[in-house]
């Protein structure tokens, strides 16, 4: 089990490896066109595959919302 902080930690670094910009845990991401469609998919494939959980594809954008609507997820479908 991973705690929120380390969650928030971990899925801040991959996202900004891939936008390459700092990111808090409540940044917008989608909103603010800081993560497009692209980055989008790369952000999920590594989420998915650093915690093996699978996030369905019509539900990508509501998870990416922020870091952290993303780590909730990632929180209640991981053990």
């Amino acid at each position: 089990m991973h705690s929120e902080q380390e969650l928030h930690t971990r899925i801040g670094e991959i996202v900004e490896s891939i936008v390459m910009k700092k990111v808090t845990p409540d940044t917008q991401l989608i909103a603010t066109g800081l993560v497009d469609s692209l980055a989008a998919v790369d952000i999920t494939l590594a989420v998915e595959s650093e915690y093996g959980c699978s996030i369905p594809a019509p539900e990508i954008a509501e998870h990416l919302q922020s870091v952290r609507t993303l780590a909730g997820y990632v929180a209640t479908h991981t053990s």
